[in-house]
């Protein structure tokens, strides 16, 4: 499948550049997405963080040279990118269970982690509702966060801002203002090349709005709009990686330029109802 040679050409761009700096951008670029989807689909596909695949795989090389017993520790540490030898001793041992000078020593067991090369099996032995609509912009309002360009960075910005907000009142003020499509309290991840990236919490309103909330205009697009239930986080998260795993490589379609959208149609975490509403365009 040609999105599944992008994925390897983009790991094969990685692989030649462990001793220097990898490009994020430059590795979307080859998977042809934005760096948000790329790191997004590459953790869904490989269970392992982009970022942690790169450590994991620079402290393997790393290890196969100290082994050679002719490199000092502080010139592979430097080899592969760390300035600090403390730095490069506590990524080691995260990875190894040893300190690098230990991995000099004969008989010491190390860690070994391949390259991945991305090959799929479609499986589809569970349905999937979903609708291919197009829809005109239309504003939200709400509050919003910074989001780091490493996306599991924000794995604890995110929920530490639902949290906050569900304690302070502002879910129910915004509640209290939906009067558009999508309905329900909306979670937009805002990740392309040409603004900052940012998370929002927001609705879909035309109110007029105070100085605690701040409105974006989402663009017009296409959208292909998933349905689920379950329990949260775990049932949208399997949603995502369904979607990620298994619609998009038979699907047609590939991801287009627009926010992704998370939509919570209602209030109890136990039994969520949800729709996932992801930005694709033909492929050509």
């Amino acid at each position: 499948m040609e999105w599944i040679e992008r994925l390897n050409g983009a790991v094969s761009y990685i692989e030649e550049h462990l001793t220097d700096h990898i490009d994020y951008d430059q590795a979307a670029k080859i998977a042809c997405c934005s760096v948000y989807h790329f790191q997004r689909m590459f953790s869904y596909i490989a269970d392992v963080s982009l970022s942690e695949y790169i450590r994991r795989r620079r402290m393997t090389m790393a290890a196969v040279d100290l082994q050679s017993g002719e490199d000092k520790v502080v010139d592979v540490a430097i080899k592969f990118g760390y300035d600090s030898p403390t730095a490069f001793n506590r990524a080691f041992q995260s990875v190894h269970g040893v300190a690098p000078s230990q991995a000099k020593k004969e008989g010491v067991t190390l860690k070994a982690f391949p390259p991945i090369s991305f090959k799929i099996t479609i499986k589809g032995e569970v349905e999937m509702n979903y609708r291919i609509e197009k829809k005109e912009a239309f504003r939200i309002v709400g509050v919003s966060e910074p989001l780091y360009r490493e996306v599991e960075k924000n794995f604890e910005i995110v929920p530490q801002m639902w949290q906050r907000i569900a304690m302070n009142g502002t879910i129910e003020k915004l509640v209290s203002m939906v009067d558009g499509q999508p309905g329900g309290v909306l979670g937009v991840s805002l990740c392309n090349e040409q603004e900052d990236w940012k998370y929002y919490i927001a609705v879909t309103s035309n109110k007029v709005i105070d100085d605690s909330l701040e409105e974006y205009t989402v663009p017009a697009a296409t959208w292909a709009i998933f349905s689920g239930e379950g329990p949260m986080p775990h049932s949208i998260q399997e949603m995502e990686k369904r979607i990620i795993t298994e619609w998009f490589p038979t699907s047609g379609y590939e991801y287009g330029n627009a926010p992704d959208i998370e939509v919570y149609l209602n209030a109890d975490p136990q039994n969520a109802k949800f729709e996932i509403w992801v930005p694709v365009i033909k492929k050509a």
